[in-house]
């Protein structure tokens, strides 16, 4: 089997398999649905005669009402009713009978030859004693019963099963009833059946017919497609090479990143972890004098500050976020200001707005912008105040960080890469957030960074 053969038959074949198993399933959920429609259709259609049965029944006896008013003799008026009652028969199966309450049979247009015989022990194939059982109905008030009872217009004495409504004429001592076989229901039942079936079998032709264009269609589609193999081929085979030279460059990455976390973890935090400890251990062996307390104070506070800078840069050789996931960007930042404000520049911080929700990344910009402007206004602004100011906008969280520091020269902060690093590094963060940074300065004037991140 060539390649073409195997990409047609692996493309139509598991369409093939889905239509089938599809097929079957409708059928099975079809013929489900067909017997859970008998189940609802039997009781209903079972009900329906009843009301039917009693409905004829009644009409019966409002037609022979009016012999009981009349000035006739009763044994006058008891035969006009039997052959009223006699000739309301439709030829075939449904007619009355009256019987007295003795069980006399005194009216039947299809068993005439056992007029004015008792029948009070007769019994039916299941040995239900069946008048008996009739006239207690009677003898009630009215109701249904089923029994087994030869069916006429077969022109068979074979009984099927028969459902009947009886009601009394107490006036005459009658019973008056009319019945409906059983099997009629079922016949009729069953050609609801047969129509299901008819359903399901069209239904599984048009999937069948589906099915096939399918496959045509599919067929035709994948001969243009193969055609152009070759080409792809080349370009899979181009992608793949491609492919190769960037995962290379990956695994190089990969292996300079570790070194250059592991020169951080091996030098850059040893030394400062020295350095925070040598401060520490320098200002407990200090005299604690009032004066030499305000004199150390600068002295603690970088020891703090060396202290967040180790968390933060553990957090960044781990890989986990460098703020805390579970505070808000307010917290975050008036902690910063805390942490970061001296006596020589106080920082103040301040929040207008609504500072809506922001996701982790978004915040872990805003607070790395902030942090580092910070630290180059302590380091190089010479300000005697810093403000941050965080303020929720419609559509935004705006950030402002200012000082009234020296300044310096926009212009050739940006074109000398030393010094421009910093500002690069925040606009870049930023940016990947879908914010921005603008900053206004000049020398003598102070410095004022805007930086905006969009909701998400």
């Amino acid at each position: 089997m060539n390649l073409r053969q195997k990409i047609i038959l692996f493309a139509v074949l598991p369409m093939m398999l889905a239509l089938c198993a599809i097929a079957l399933t409708v059928r099975h959920h079809a013929i489900s649905l067909s017997q859970q429609q008998r189940e609802v259709i039997k009781p209903a259609y079972l009900a329906m005669k009843d009301a039917e049965l009693k409905n004829y029944v009644e009409y019966a006896k409002r037609i022979i009402a009016h012999l009981q008013e009349t000035s006739r003799t009763d044994a006058e008026a008891m035969e006009k009713a039997k052959t009223i009652l006699e000739k309301m028969d439709d030829g075939k199966d449904s007619y009355f009978f009256v019987y007295d309450l003795q069980g006399t049979l005194l009216a039947h247009p299809k068993h005439a030859e056992s007029v004015g015989e008792s029948l009070w022990e007769l019994q039916d194939s299941t040995g239900k004693f069946i008048i008996q059982d009739l006239i207690r109905i009677a003898r009630e008030g009215s109701g249904y019963e089923t029994y087994v009872w030869p069916k006429f217009s077969t022109g068979s004495s074979d009984p099927k099963p028969k459902r009947a409504y009886v009601t009394a004429v107490p006036e005459w001592r009658w019973m008056i009833g009319t019945g409906v076989y059983l099997d009629d229901v079922d016949k009729a039942l069953a050609e609801i059946d047969s129509q299901v079936s008819r359903n399901i079998e069209n239904t599984m032709f048009w999937i069948a017919g589906i099915a096939f264009l399918a496959a045509v269609v599919i067929f035709l589609g994948l001969i243009s497609n193969i055609r152009e193999r070759t080409v792809l081929d080349d370009r899979l085979g181009e992608a793949n090479t491609n492919l190769a030279v960037l995962t290379q460059r990956l695994i190089i990455a990969r292996k300079e990143e570790s070194e250059r976390i592991r020169n951080l973890h091996d030098g850059i935090q040893s030394m400062l972890t020295a350095i925070k400890m040598n401060i520490e251990i320098a200002l407990f062996k200090l005299p604690k004098t009032s004066q030499l307390s305000r004199e150390c104070a600068p002295f603690k506070s970088a020891a703090k500050l060396l202290g967040g800078t180790l968390g933060d840069l553990r957090k960044i050789i781990k890989g986990t976020s460098i703020i805390d996931p579970n505070l808000s960007l307010t917290d975050q930042l008036n902690k910063l200001t805390l942490d970061m404000s001296t006596v020589s520049t106080p920082i103040t911080f301040t929040v207008t707005g609504e500072i809506k929700d922001l996701s982790l990344n978004a915040k872990e910009a805003l607070f790395m912008t902030t942090k580092p402007a910070l630290e180059n206004i302590l380091k190089h602004a010479a300000a005697q105040h810093a403000f941050v100011r965080l303020e929720g906008m419609p559509d935004c969280v705006k950030l402002e960080i200012c000082d009234d520091g020296k300044g310096f020269d926009v212009g050739q902060a940006h074109n000398n890469p030393d010094s421009g690093m910093g500002l690069f590094s925040m606009k870049e963060r930023l940016k990947a957030m879908g914010g921005e940074l603008t900053v206004a300065s000049s020398p003598d004037d102070g410095t004022c960074l805007v930086a905006t991140v969009p909701y998400r």
